[in-house]
């Protein structure tokens, strides 16, 4: 088969016959509606209408001829100027039903050259439309000659994200730059063929333009333009901006008459400075909320460690792990949250000042915070506070300590038959204050976040909380809903998945005696709930104590996380040698 001819035609005021009422038909007669084409419907009245074509043709958009085409329809439709011939014809009928009337409309409409689309079946068609990106006058147009419009939309989509934003906007000021230039410059002189498709350039294209020779002179600025258009970056191209195109129209003063050629004032630089140009299209002030994971280099998301890498400040929580923070690059300041008892609000009013000072002066600045910044990490509170100051944060995700540390203490938080919920709940409150606990439920799973300084208190509510017909626990304080067990399992996790990771196994009889024995080592959670024990148990006693984290089960040699981030660190390091050289 013969590559396809691409071609971009005018389609203004031309006679689109749609055959067909299914969606493929209101999307044909949408793009006809678009390019300024007028559609008309044939379709009986029996047919199925699909709902978006039938609110067009109410509408009065789309003309519908109720009835099955006609072979005349094709001579009698069209526009005055042509003799009444339509321009082109879709058949959007499926179906092996509809085979031979696509075969008869196609044969027609090839006598009368009458450009002609069926509905999968290229065989039968005289065209093909394109997958196409438009933005203003730039289109882009992708055709896999019928092979596979799923992939013609994907490579569409690829090529489409390559370019700069609102690159159609940058194409209409050159255009406008090359017409003014045009209608000031030698009128007579003919310009260059204006095919978009040359196959070379000229010879002359990158000759010296010398202030003494005259052609040269004449036609300096229209060659000035075709050379930026050849080799500046879309990028620098895309940050030309109207006041620019008078510089450039300026810039160079062709002479009006042959003798005047000698007084022709050229100058020594460029019309526009590329520095300047090239400023335009550096990175804008930037703010990140990246959630770290739970403590390990191995379980940050790659999107997260390239934050990590090219932020130009980082603002951490005091409880992101030491091998999180060795990630960050040496020549990247770092502020670590003072944040202890009765001055975590103040505090956070000092980071979140910080990065806004930062931010005005064009960095880009990484919240860094532990496990996710949306559960229980005020990154929601952030993203408005910064959004209000006008800047617009990109978040990122974490994995939760909420679910990876149940995790790596061999806690399902879900388990058939035994717990089939799971409820995540802070330990500490606003302003220090206790919240409302869960009730009580034989299968569920309750994980509490910032609670291991305030366990004695928090199991006390557990224990305590009032029963629906108004018994009281014992020691309660009354709260509604049912009392948690004594006997219920629970699970003390902290600093997990890092190597001094801690599980300690108990139940909320003994929990808080265990803690005070064994002492904290923070950041640490509680899971409470039967599936602590649905994999490892106590063995009978009161609490066990199980110390380290047995990694990834050999997969760090494989996958390269030996070391705790170590072929991280190196990637920084290598990051760190390029921007010294």
């Amino acid at each position: 088969m013969s590559p396809l001819l691409l071609t971009a035609h005018d389609c203004t005021g031309h006679i689109h016959l749609i055959i067909g009422s299914n969606s493929i038909a209101n999307a044909r007669c949408t793009k006809s509606i678009e390019v300024g084409a007028k559609p008309l419907v044939i379709a009986s009245p029996e047919t199925e209408m699909h709902y978006a074509l039938k609110d067009r043709i109410d509408a009065g958009q789309i003309k519908w001829i109720r009835r099955n085409f006609k072979d005349d329809d094709l001579t009698s439709l069209g526009r005055d100027e042509v003799e009444n011939v339509v321009d082109a014809v879709f058949v959007t009928l499926g179906g092996k039903e509809f085979l031979q009337s696509r075969t008869y409309i196609s044969s027609l409409c090839r006598r009368l050259r009458v450009p002609i689309n069926v509905l999968d079946a290229p065989n039968l068609c005289t065209f093909s439309l394109p997958s196409t990106h438009s933005d203003g006058p730039l289109q882009i147009g992708i055709t896999t000659s019928g092979k596979g419009c799923k992939l013609a939309t994907r490579i569409r989509r690829e090529i489409a994200a390559l370019l700069p934003p609102n690159f159609g906007a940058a194409v209409e000021r050159l255009g406008t730059m090359r017409r003014r230039i045009w209608e000031e410059d030698h009128r007579s002189q003919t310009l260059e063929d204006d095919d978009d498709d040359i196959p070379a350039q000229k010879p002359t294209f990158n000759q010296f333009i010398t202030e003494s020779d005259l052609n040269a002179a004449k036609t300096r600025r229209i060659r000035w333009l075709s050379q930026i258009c050849e080799y500046w970056p879309l990028r620098r191209l895309a940050s030309i901006t109207d006041s620019d195109i008078d510089t450039i129209l300026q810039s160079y003063c062709a002479p009006s008459h042959p003798s005047t050629a000698t007084n022709i004032q050229a100058t020594s630089s460029p019309p526009l400075d590329i520095t300047t140009l090239d400023l335009r299209t550096l990175p804008t002030p930037r703010i990140i909320l990246a959630g770290s994971g739970p403590g390990s280099p191995s379980l940050l998301t790659l999107a997260t460690h390239r934050a990590i890498l090219t932020a130009t400040v980082i603002l951490a929580d005091k409880l992101v792990p030491s091998p999180i923070l060795d990630l960050i690059p040496r020549r990247t300041p770092l502020h670590i949250a003072r944040k202890f008892p009765g001055n975590a609000d103040a505090a956070q009013t000092e980071l979140l000042h910080l990065g806004l000072s930062a931010l005005r002066k064009g960095e880009t600045v990484l919240r860094l915070k532990q496990g996710d910044p949306y559960i229980y990490g005020r990154g929601g509170e952030e993203y408005a506070w910064f959004e209000e100051k006008g800047y617009k944060p990109v978040v990122l995700p974490g994995i939760t300590s909420a679910l990876s540390a149940p995790l790596f203490a061999r806690v399902p938080c879900t388990s058939r038959g035994v717990s089939d919920q799971v409820v995540i709940c802070t330990g500490t409150g606003r302003k220090g204050k206790a919240p409302e606990p869960p009730s009580y439920s034989e299968s569920k799973t309750v994980v509490f976040l910032m609670a291991l300084h305030r366990v004695g208190e928090l199991v006390e509510s557990l224990v305590g909380l009032k029963k629906e017909g108004g018994e009281e626990g014992d020691g309660g304080e009354g709260r509604k809903g049912d009392a948690w067990p004594k006997e219920t399992p629970c699970a003390v996790v902290e600093r997990a998945s890092c190597s001094d990771q801690r599980v300690i196994r108990s139940t909320l009889e003994f929990v808080v005696q265990a803690v005070e024995n064994e002492g904290s080592r923070p950041p640490g959670l509680l899971v409470l709930g039967k599936a602590c024990e649905v994999l490892k148990g106590r063995g009978g006693a009161r609490w066990v104590v199980e110390e380290g984290f047995e990694g990834f089960d050999g997969l760090d040699d494989v996958v390269g996380l030996q070391g705790g981030g170590g072929e991280m660190r190196d990637m920084a390091a290598e990051r760190e040698a390029d921007a010294a050289t």
